[in-house]
């Protein structure tokens, strides 16, 4: 693995005192439903709002004094420009953000809060990295990667330390899978300490760039649509140096989930946790309740992300109609 139980255990040291250390919340209905413990891990607890904090809160922390001084730069599709942007803040570092016109406007208006520069280009991840790469070379500006990043990687990898600490009778452990930061930082942390837990990444349909480069056996490209589940889009780059690799190896299988198995998780959320989440945030719910996996034992799943337009989030919990 290109990063290992070390790196994560440092990230952890690195980030204590700057992120949340969430709950590990039961589940009595899903329990029920499945008819096996299952637990909820409070990431959209986060202060930004989802889990992304912890990437990049350590990697800016293992940045140098040049780089600090240039300014940080990343293309987002929204919870890691928002990351990026309250991390570099904290530290007094310039922030950059790039987005596609996919991103939605109440996670851009939630970035520029926090004080960075925003720039939106083109109708996809693929677009905002490409002009972030551009301001690199430009500018001289410190990239810091949405999830293709060793610091980052490990930063997310803390999460699967603490499930372990909290749980470690866990049996199956359900995660979101995008551009595979998070899945590969929690499976190397979870895989390493407890070696038969099943880690099962889990995507949309539309556009699941993971899923799609794991079948072909090597990164490509997918065409990126409007989901649900819109922080799971966007590519994973035909360069990857590491989530590829670490997907491929350390996960046990990808569940992908329709539109409408997305917004189911979305409702039970709501409803039956009373918990506000967004599309990727309940694809762990959607995917036990779409009865895409089979518990053998204590299961634990992501909630991953709160950052959810709220008139979306209303239409979404009564039901109307979604292209």
């Amino acid at each position: 693995m290109t990063v290992s139980l070390e790196d994560i255990r440092a990230a952890q040291m690195r980030i204590t005192g700057k992120v949340t250390r969430t709950a590990l919340q039961p589940s009595d209905d899903l329990s029920q439903r499945c008819g096996v413990p299952v637990y909820m891990k409070m990431e959209h607890h986060q202060p930004t709002g989802a889990f992304k904090l912890r990437g990049a809160t350590n990697a800016v922390a293992m940045l140098g004094e040049d780089e600090r001084r240039r300014g940080v730069v990343a293309a987002s599709t929204g919870n890691h420009g928002r990351a990026l942007a309250y991390a570099a803040g904290l530290e007094g570092i310039d922030a950059t953000i790039c987005m596609s016109q996919l991103v939605p406007h109440n996670k851009r208006d939630a970035i520029a809060k926090l004080g960075a520069q925003i720039c939106i280009v083109g109708n996809s991840q693929d677009d905002a990295q490409t002009q972030a790469e551009l301001l690199v070379a430009q500018q001289g500006m410190t990239m810091v990667p949405p999830f293709d990043d060793a610091g980052v990687i490990a930063g997310q990898g803390t999460i699967g330390l603490e499930l372990i600490e909290d749980l470690p009778q866990l049996d199956t452990l359900l995660v979101q899978l995008s551009g595979g930061g998070l899945a590969s930082g929690v499976a190397a942390a979870v895989k390493s300490l407890r070696p038969q837990v099943r880690v099962i990444g889990v995507s949309m349909a539309r556009g699941a760039a993971m899923q799609a480069s794991l079948t072909a056996g090597h990164p490509v490209q997918v065409r990126e649509d409007e989901t649900l589940a819109d922080s799971l889009g966007g590519g994973i780059g035909l360069a990857n140096r590491h989530t590829f690799a670490m997907c491929r190896d350390l996960l046990d299988g990808v569940i992908l989930l329709s539109e409408e198995e997305i917004a189911a998780g979305i409702v039970h959320a709501y409803h039956e946790e009373r918990e506000i989440v967004e599309g990727a945030g309940a694809v762990g719910i959607a995917a036990l309740l779409a009865d895409k996996v089979v518990p053998r034992g204590p299961v634990a799943l992501i909630l991953s992300g709160r950052n959810i337009d709220m008139d979306l989030h209303r239409r979404v919990i009564c039901g109307e109609q979604l292209q």
